[in-house]
């Protein structure tokens, strides 16, 4: 191109990053998922939520066991982190768990006769439960969707999502509609405020009824969500109905849950509702 060619607006790098094309990124971090979701056959997902911060039993041993090696014990700050590191250990529990149960819920859905994938398993594509929703349904033998985030920390992809289901978002409002649109199901495993916000996003779409599917909600793990929070309070003080509490289901391992899974997938999605979750991507149909 000579010095003095304009380049093709589409091909202009300045222009696309700038303020007035923001809605032109925000439409590609939609039509570029549905293309490759298209391409690969996905149907739908189950999406496995939880925090990015819990090790696999393997690395939480490790770095445990280093830390009891430490010569000089008494050096300021140890104890703290031996402290740590043990509850890490009691912490990646979970990461096995959700491990275990991606690769149960990827080993039915590959036995499914169907012409498009099901019930494809899908996570925030970082690491922690993240990864061990990938690892599990890699080691099923099937494949896994990660819908990563661009952040300035803890957020990189994890290396067991599936070649050409690796997306990258900016806006998280695009990344929590691919969310959304094509899980028939959520697991939503231990986190902190990210896990809390995607959890609540969801519940109140299903409460304020937007979507036309049934959508399971299960959190696992009471220990640590009966501590964290009690919904109760908000029906007592009217802010919710008492039936909205029925919205969560609770399961405390992977066999608990993932019978709930197949129970809901069999019983109110084998046959989708309309004939646009019929296809690939079956992107759900939103009330009116």
């Amino acid at each position: 191109m000579s010095a003095h060619q304009q380049p093709l607006a589409y091909h202009d790098h300045g222009f696309l990053e700038s303020t007035d094309a923001r809605p032109i990124r925000i439409l590609a971090e939609y039509l570029e998922p549905l293309r490759r979701f298209r391409q690969e056959n996905i149907q739908d997902t189950v999406v496995f939520f939880g925090s990015a911060r819990v090790h696999s039993r393997e690395v939480a041993e490790g770095r445990l066991l280093k830390l009891t090696r430490i010569r000089g014990r008494r050096k300021v700050g140890h104890a703290a982190a031996l402290k740590r590191s043990r509850k890490a250990v009691e912490w990646s529990r979970y990461y096995e768990d959700a491990r275990q149960l991606a690769a149960m819920l990827t080993d039915w859905s590959l036995s499914l006769e169907e012409p498009r994938r099901r019930f494809v398993v899908c996570s925030g594509g970082g690491p922690g439960i993240m990864e061990a929703a990938n690892r599990g349904a890699h080691e099923a033998g099937g494949k896994s969707i990660g819908l990563n985030i661009r952040l300035p920390f803890e957020q990189g992809p994890n290396p067991y999502i599936t070649k050409g289901l690796h997306f990258e978002f900016h806006y998280f409002f695009m990344r929590k509609f691919w969310f959304a649109y094509l899980a028939k199901a959520l697991v939503i495993f231990p986190g902190g405020f990210g896990t809390l916000d995607e959890m609540f996003e969801i519940l109140t779409l299903s409460q304020t009824a937007k979507f036309s599917k049934r959508l399971l909600v299960i959190l696992y793990g009471s220990e640590y969500w009966s501590e964290v929070f009690d919904l109760k309070p908000l029906v007592e003080w009217g802010a919710i109905e008492e039936k909205d509490l029925d919205l969560l289901y609770r399961a405390d391992t992977p066999a608990v849950a993932f019978k709930q899974l197949k129970e809901h997938l069999t019983k109110y999605h084998m046959v989708p509702a309309t004939p646009q979750e019929n296809r690939a991507p079956g992107i759900a149909k939103t009330r009116g």
